[in-house]
């Protein structure tokens, strides 16, 4: 029983792996590692470490929230000499300066999954998330009829990722002047926050007609706030995480819009071996988007 306690406390102060032992040494620090998403991503980095034979370790903060036990993550993997940073960013700002001591000792930073304004970068592997956004306004707009009210629930404020799917999803909605965008609140990319947030925001907009969350764990309390509200309103997440595409097949959630977790994870890793090698690699590798409904569900379940 002991053993079982202190192993928990270890994993609540920071996620880690480390695997193979090649000449070359990655280390890829993600937001977390406590939702299908991340633990995705780094399958695919694992896989991929695996099949070029080099050393990879994977790490996270506990939370999304916690941007300093990032930094503190990021800054102990400098100190231990890795090769090359594949960094998915708590907080752009919070981040640079960690990032900008990389480079001052010659090691290159990968972004993966979250883009900051940051030119130092080797490259941005993950989601065109502006063009993700999009498509959940697109779906949004057209299943509304261009009329309506609309709730965007957004993971933690500041985080590039969040804020690109909301301004995307935005600038598609304020096209149509019959559809109005009534609340905009942050809920941290938790589920229980969600709920909060969403039971909050229905209590004020009884005829709210369309909900789009940042994350699927978020949009799956959303659904869960609906139900029980016995709301009209449909839900829109972003992820395509099982559990969303099981609620999409019984009828509960909308859509969701389906990114690559798995070849954000890999292509990282692919694409940091090419700068460690000193190939040239694209600015932007794109993972690619595609919105899933009721009609294209089947096809993404496993």
């Amino acid at each position: 029983m002991r053993k079982s306690v202190v192993a928990l406390v270890a994993v609540a102060f920071f996620a880690c792996s480390s695997l193979f032992a090649g000449e070359m040494k990655v280390a890829m620090v993600l937001k977390a590692l406590d939702a299908e998403f991340w633990l995705t991503v780094r399958q695919g980095a694992v896989d991929a470490a695996k099949e070029a034979g080099i050393s990879l370790s994977v790490m996270a903060p506990d939370r999304e929230l916690n941007v300093q036990q990032q930094v503190q993550i990021v800054e102990d993997q400098l100190i231990q000499g890795i090769d090359v940073l594949c960094l998915a960013p708590c907080g752009s700002q919070e981040l640079m300066p960690v990032m900008d001591r990389a480079n001052e000792m010659g090691i290159p930073v990968i972004l993966v999954d979250t883009d900051a304004p940051w030119p130092k970068k080797a490259a941005y592997v993950g989601t065109n998330n502006i063009i993700g956004g999009k498509l959940a306004g697109e779906y949004i707009a057209k299943r509304l009829g261009g009329k309506g009210k609309v709730a965007l629930v957004t993971g933690v404020m500041g985080h590039q990722t969040m804020m690109d799917r909301i301004n995307g999803c935005k600038e598609v909605l304020e096209k149509y002047p019959d559809i109005k965008i009534v609340a905009m609140q942050p809920a941290n990319s938790e589920r229980a926050l969600a709920m909060t947030v969403v039971e909050n925001i229905l209590s004020t907009h009884f005829d709210l007609g369309a909900i789009f969350c940042a994350n699927d764990p978020m949009a799956m309390a959303a659904v869960e706030a609906v139900i029980q509200d016995k709301s009209d309103a449909f839900v829109v997440g972003f992820n395509a995480d099982q559990d969303a595409l099981e609620s999409i097949a019984e009828g509960a959630l909308a859509a969701t819009v389906a990114q690559s977790s798995y070849n954000i994870g890999k292509r990282g890793i692919e694409t940091a071996i090419k700068v460690f090698n000193g190939e040239s690699v694209p600015a932007h590798v794109d993972t690619g988007t595609e919105l899933v409904s009721a009609e294209n569900v089947k096809e993404f379940m496993k």
